[in-house]
């Protein structure tokens, strides 16, 4: 089955919109664009239901129940259960509302595992745990591949280990790495598992209940929604960790790590990522119960994605002034691709404007992954990254921007 982007392109409003016309887009792990369906559900909110919700009067009563709605669905496409999905003003906030929890729930001398491969957000907040006595064990990547490699985090894990965390995929590296059999080899120490999603998601809904991690984060302005955090925290854990919301809020698992009042209106626009999915689904042909048709998008996603990656990879490695940083197979890593240069990584973002390509350059908030792997965080990278509803066209657009730059 091959991905129409025809239809794709034809739910973003970005792509009719005269601004951004000329312009190919490549810094889609930074925001994607918001889709049809939620940018509707958002606008709607806000002209009819901009009230306080769950009250019993009209409005309210629909803005409650569209709340809900979006908490339901994507807790369904998720595979897990409704309560299990909460909602936060960014994933880097829901990650230090965890940690304050884990703070308050384990002692003096037990430990955390993270990694150096980690984006910023999965990685300080559990580190700073240190000023309270909890042991930070760093889970390290290979200096030459950015990979993790399994075997070394078995050698870290012992009874003391409570939690071990980890990117699904990493905003530089970009390689996948093995949710299940990490979470696996996690478990059977007797540590819970906590996956940053953010890189990931947008490259189709994981089955977060068929992999196992007991916490899993991504970001809804990446996967074509508002600007939300979305957390899946399973009910066994939830309900060990102390609660962080209101007193009278603790009884409620989705509740019970959101210490604020949530935004509304991007809450029940966040439903609109799922009126999405599920017109891909119809479109393709794609049947069956909720979890089903999101595997069904996510397959139809990725091999979309793998078959435009493969020619940049290809371009990119054969540069010797370039540094491609991950994997060089696009089947075993994302779209997103950082490539270290003899100069800024903005500079050339700079240049590849200048030809109607919009990218990236920086450290992206991935300043241990890059010194880890002897880049110069102030030189940073050349991000370029793209999701389904890019084409061959743009990229062969690009491709033909690298030529003029590098």
């Amino acid at each position: 089955m091959t991905l129409d982007t025809d239809f794709v392109r034809a739910q973003f409003p970005a792509f009719s919109e005269p601004s951004l016309s000329g312009q190919a887009f490549f810094e889609n792990a930074g925001g994607s664009y918001a889709c049809g369906p939620v940018i509707a559900r958002l606008e709607r909110f806000y002209r009819s239901r901009k009230v306080q919700p769950y009250a019993p009067y009209e409005a309210s009563r629909l803005a409650g129940a569209e709340m809900d709605e979006a908490r339901q669905r994507l807790a369904a496409m998720l595979n897990v259960e409704s309560d299990e999905v909460s909602f936060g003003p960014s994933t880097t906030q829901n990650t230090y509302v965890l940690a304050q929890a884990f703070r308050q729930w384990m002692r003096p001398g037990e430990a955390i595992v993270v990694t150096d491969q980690d984006h910023e957000a999965n990685s300080g907040p559990w580190r700073r745990l240190a000023q309270d006595g909890i042991e930070i064990r760093e889970w390290r990547l290979d200096p030459e591949t950015g990979m993790l490699r399994l075997e070394d985090l078995e050698n870290l894990l012992d009874e003391n280990v409570r939690l071990v965390c980890f990117p699904h995929c990493s905003n530089v590296v970009g390689a996948v790495n093995p949710v299940v059999e990490i979470a696996a080899a996690s478990h059977a120490a007797g540590a819970f598992v906590c996956v940053d999603g953010v890189s990931y998601a947008p490259h189709g809904f994981p089955d977060v209940g068929g992999m196992g991690p007991d916490i899993y984060l991504f970001s809804a302005y990446k996967t074509y929604g508002p600007h939300q955090g979305i957390m899946v925290i399973r009910r066994a854990l939830g309900q060990l960790l102390p609660n962080q919301a209101h007193v009278f809020n603790g009884d409620v698992l989705y509740k019970r790590f959101t210490p604020a009042g949530p935004d509304h209106a991007q809450v029940a626009a966040s439903a609109g990522m799922v009126d999405y999915f599920d017109a891909l689904a119809a479109h393709h042909g794609i049947e069956g119960n909720a979890p089903t048709r999101a595997a069904g998008v996510h397959d139809l996603m990725r091999a979309h994605e793998a078959q435009l990656l493969q020619p940049l990879l290809d371009a990119v490695k054969a540069r010797n002034s370039v540094r491609l940083i991950g994997p060089g197979d696009a089947a075993s890593r994302a779209p997103t691709v950082a490539l270290a240069l003899n100069r800024p990584g903005v500079e050339a973002a700079a240049q590849l404007a200048e030809r109607g390509i919009m990218a990236g350059g920086g450290d992206f908030y991935a300043v241990r992954p890059l010194t880890a792997l002897g880049v110069d965080p102030d030189k940073g990278v050349l991000r370029l990254s793209f999701v389904h509803y890019t084409t061959r066209d743009e990229i062969d657009r690009l491709l033909n921007a690298l030529d003029d730059i590098l």
